[in-house]
């Protein structure tokens, strides 16, 4: 059996193609989703969304939304996406760097939010561009 995966943002489609298996970062933990999986809604956090394709894994860093399972169909729609093939290390390590200081620099309950929002989505970019071990 095969999982048909689609990722879109609301600008383009990231991912439209079968898989084998995917690991999909949620608001409650980390689920792995295999062919007849249950039916459900999920909201998605910002994290790494793992794709198996026969014997090689690939990441794509997710940055919040939600997802549907049903009938061996995964439609995950969110907020923005990068396949880690497409991340530039360097900028995103750089990047990483940069929302690491703006939170030790944050005052006020908003720039903290922010601060720590933007902390977690460079963590997610510079996660999806290393190797699965």
């Amino acid at each position: 059996m095969i999982l048909n995966l689609c990722v879109l943002t609301p600008n383009r489609i990231v991912w439209d193609s079968e898989v084998k298996e995917i690991i999909l970062s949620t608001n409650s933990g980390q689920i792995g989703i295999l062919p007849n999986h249950a039916p459900i809604a999920t909201i998605v956090d910002i994290g790494i969304l793992r794709i198996r394709l026969n014997d090689q894994w690939l990441k794509i860093a997710l940055m919040g939304g939600c997802a549907r399972i049903g009938n061996n169909e995964i439609t995950v729609l969110v907020n923005d996406a990068e396949k880690g093939s497409d991340i530039n290390p360097q900028e995103a390590q750089q990047t990483l760097e940069i929302a690491k200081a703006s939170l030790r620099k944050a005052e006020g309950k908003r720039q903290i939010i922010e601060a720590n929002l933007a902390l977690r989505r460079a963590r997610a970019r510079v996660e999806a561009i290393n190797p699965i071990s």
